[in-house]
């Protein structure tokens, strides 16, 4: 199913252009001079190429919602995404988004020296400055008011968001946002989705970061729950 990300008509462009490309469920917005969208297009058809091959030989591999411990070998895309789920405690598939963000924005890394790769909330980025990213999170009166602002001028960073209010993603919480920072994009989208899924009412926002801190790779967490918020770890909030 395709939902309309319509937080990306509110975004402020500045000197940075983006472009879209959508091929069957994937829909990037992507930052990169210049603009690649055969390059993309052919990458996003070679990543989910792996991913829906694996799931044609092991079908239950879609529809996991434990983690996934790899019966033989597997293309990298597969074993990143199984580890980011034994790593957070949730199903492979709950990284696969964050997956295609990092491997399209690694390869277009080649081309470009800035490259921002937005999937869905989930997010690679790699800029020549620093760069603040609103949080998107519903009808909460802070939405869009925070930012977190990124030095992503070393090396790349990983920004992935998840919501039980928001979207057809599965999250058996009710937060309106959960934004990891990771220096793994499946990592950080894995991690969104299990530390969501423990925030039932606000007052699990606490214990649920306390969980969150947990995970390997996590370095920091953003919690939004109504006009409540929770936050840990390299982690800088912004007014936007």
């Amino acid at each position: 199913m395709y939902e309309e990300r319509s937080y990306r008509k509110l975004i402020d462009k500045g000197r940075r252009e983006f472009f879209k490309i959508t091929v069957k469920e994937t829909d990037l917005y992507i930052h990169a001079r210049p603009c690649l969208k055969e390059t993309v297009k052919e990458l996003i058809l070679q990543y989910r190429g792996y991913i829906e091959a694996y799931i044609c030989q092991y079908p239950e591999f879609a529809a996991a919602l434990n983690p996934w411990h790899l019966p033989g070998p597997a293309h990298k895309i597969i074993r990143d995404m199984a580890d980011a789920g034994i790593k957070a405690g949730v199903g492979p598939m709950a990284a696969v988004a964050g997956v295609m963000s990092e491997y399209v924005g690694q390869e277009l890394l080649k081309y470009s020296r800035e490259v921002i790769v937005e999937n869905g909330g989930d997010i690679f980025i790699k800029t020549s400055t620093p760069v603040t990213t609103a949080i998107y999170a519903g009808t909460s009166r802070l939405s869009m008011k925070i930012g977190l602002k990124i030095d992503s001028t070393q090396k790349p960073v990983s920004i992935c968001t998840s919501s039980g209010t928001i979207g057809h993603s599965l999250s058996f919480g009710k937060a309106d946002a959960i934004c990891v920072i990771s220096d793994i994009c499946a990592i950080a989208d894995a991690a969104a989705t299990s530390i969501g899924n423990h925030v039932k009412t606000k007052s699990d926002i606490q214990k649920s970061i306390e969980f969150g801190k947990k995970i390997q790779g996590v370095r920091g967490i953003v919690i939004i729950m109504g006009d409540n918020i929770g936050a840990w770890g390299d982690v800088e909030l912004v007014p936007v």
